[in-house]
């Protein structure tokens, strides 16, 4: 699958919204960083976009590589490899965003996640999800929602909002709207 047909494949998929919650199933969109795969619920997912131009912000943690202005919201930017004390992502043909909502209904706040490229999207049921491992998983385990297993692999499941405290990424995009 080319990854343009892998976005355009996203895209439709977010769109079509007669996913019932109570359903054991669910989706989740599966990127990599790196060599390793991670997933995410999809229903927090509002688009994927190219990676573009990026305004740098002075005094910014380390993770926020910059805020992008989508649509005239100022949208911070997550490095997600220096988010778990990695190198900072390179940027390469299919580095992408993923644009993604946060926070509690009627007051979330998008963010964009920079990831090396997008992969698809799966289903996984919700007795293939394991809980966070005790030990060995190479990235903070409070930033998981567990193991999603996958044919014989497992996949990370992330859980954004606490990979990404909020409070500081709220401060941010209001930050954002006094520069």
């Amino acid at each position: 699958m080319h990854h343009h047909q892998a976005l355009t494949a996203a895209s439709s998929l977010l769109a079509s919204s007669d996913r019932k919650p109570q359903d054991e199933t669910l989706q989740y969109l599966t990127f990599s960083l790196g060599d390793e795969v991670f997933a995410m619920d999809i229903r927090s997912v509002r688009e994927i976009i190219q990676h573009g131009a990026m305004t740098v912000v002075p005094l910014m943690p380390e993770f926020v590589r910059g805020i992008i202005n989508l649509r005239g919201a100022v949208v911070p930017v997550i490095d997600l490899q220096s988010r778990f004390g990695r190198p900072k992502a390179e940027f390469g043909k299919k580095t992408c965003v993923i644009i993604f909502d946060v926070g509690p209904e009627g007051d979330k706040v998008e963010l964009g996640l920079l990831v090396d490229a997008v992969s698809e999207v799966i289903d996984i049921a919700a007795s293939a999800i394991e809980p966070p491992p005790q030990f060995g998983a190479t990235i903070q385990r409070e930033f998981m929602r567990g193991l999603g297993k996958v044919g014989d692999e497992f996949i990370v499941i992330l859980e954004p909002e606490r990979a990404l405290n909020i409070d500081d990424m709220v401060a941010l995009t209001e930050q954002g709207q006094t520069l």
